[in-house]
């Protein structure tokens, strides 16, 4: 029977269809050094943001039973995904299910900074009537600066259009064109845009996307926005720009460590946070579990086709 290892949990009805097409699903979560020791007896390893598949649990796994990783998620930087292929190793990810979801947490932290939701809930909850020491900003007329225009920013950029903002992108790829969006430089982009949101994956050892050089160049009073990755923004630098006055504040559901250990962005109150949650609907994990269901199932039918001629 194929074993099939969810380290990091795995929606229910996912677990029960597979159950029911004849695989073994295990949803206990094995910490580093037992899953090294577990991995050895796994066909197909699911990990979510917290399992780490780099050299060592690879390695682990060298007696060639593990065959397929998939991340329930959109980007694979915990995984050396290179390395694993290199091992006989499949890897895959599920870009298309969160992101409505993570676009619209992107959204939602948009609205909590420039109308100062996250720390009004705060002090009224102290007792505190702070009414005219939150004057915010609207969203309307202001210009959003998308870094990275893939599923989630295109999402992101529908629900920013609607709100009567111009979009502004940048973009690596060479993408197809959308007509209510402005294609410019990175630097132009940041520049221009009153609020900054990240829609792009972490690459270990690269210089942070944002980091001091693009906090200077930013409008006075912009807000940066971050539901990608953490460590794709110095989030020392950023700090810096909003105790000096630079950025009026900024809203944060990844981070460069996490769970989050920075005390500076944990007590700042123009920072907006939440605990890596932007794919923590109900709706997402049912389609992360969908898709999940169909890769194994495509992946290991493929292998027995292959087997048999």
């Amino acid at each position: 029977m194929i074993r099939v290892l969810a380290n990091d949990g795995i929606e229910k009805g996912a677990a029960e269809d597979l159950e029911a097409k004849g695989y073994e699903v295990i949803k206990e979560h094995y910490e580093p050094e037992e899953l090294k020791k577990e991995i050895k007896n796994i066909d197909c390893l699911i990990v979510r943001s917290a399992t780490k598949v780099r050299k060592d649990l690879i390695d682990a796994a060298g007696n060639g039973r593990l065959k397929l990783v998939i991340r329930g998620g959109v980007g694979i930087d915990n995984i050396d995904a290179s390395y694993a292929l290199e091992n006989g190793i499949q890897v895959n990810n599920t870009p298309n299910a969160s992101s409505i979801s993570v676009a619209e947490m992107t959204f939602g932290h948009m609205l909590a900074a420039a109308r100062n939701i996250a720390i009004a809930n705060v002090t009224m909850r102290q007792g505190k009537w702070e009414k005219k020491k939150y004057q915010g900003t609207e969203l309307y007329g202001k210009t959003l600066g998308l870094i990275g225009f893939g599923r989630i920013a295109r999402e992101v950029a529908k629900r920013a259009v609607a709100f009567g903002m111009k979009v502004v992108y940048y973009d690596i790829c060479d993408i197809n064109k959308v007509a209510t969006c402005t294609c410019l430089t990175k630097d132009e982009v940041i520049k221009q845009a009153d609020f900054i949101s990240l829609h792009i994956p972490y690459t270990k050892g690269e210089p942070y996307v944002i980091g001091e050089k693009e906090f200077e160049i930013m409008k006075d009073g912009a807000y940066v926005i971050n539901c990608a990755r953490g460590g794709v923004v110095d989030e020392k630098e950023l700090v810096k720009a909003i105790d000096s006055g630079k950025l009026a504040g900024a809203a944060l559901d990844v981070f460069e460590k996490e769970p989050l250990a920075n005390q500076d962005i944990v007590n700042n109150p123009k920072i907006s946070l939440t605990p890596h949650i932007g794919a923590a609907t109900a709706e997402a994990q049912e389609r992360i579990g969908e898709e999940i269901v169909e890769i194994v199932e495509e992946y290991f039918k493929e292998e027995e086709a292959v087997g048999r001629g």
